[in-house]
């Protein structure tokens, strides 16, 4: 299977939200925080550093329960800057 290149865009996005998660894990281990989501520490590394800039939503949804983010919050990550608030608010509905 051959996958698409990223548009800078989505490089971006992915690198907005793992500052994010990142921002939220605090002081709390790596460890903690990836088995606290049902992942591997080392899928969280590379979702934290960009390295796998379009995880699965569920994998995000984990990660957010887990740190306590609410689903809104990273989604404003994932809506383009020249988009209308109105867009996204119809997308998170």
């Amino acid at each position: 299977m051959v996958r698409t290149p990223l548009t800078p865009w989505e490089r971006e996005r992915g690198e907005r939200l793992g500052a994010l998660l990142r921002a939220a894990r605090g002081e709390r281990s790596m460890v903690d925080v990836a088995a606290g989501a049902g992942l591997s520490a080392e899928t969280l590394r590379k979702i934290e550093t960009g390295r796998a800039p379009t995880p699965a939503f569920f994998t995000v949804a984990a990660l957010a329960g887990t740190l306590g983010l609410s689903l809104d919050e990273v989604a404003a990550l994932a809506t383009p800057p020249e988009a209308e608030p109105e867009a996204v608010a119809d997308a998170v509905a």
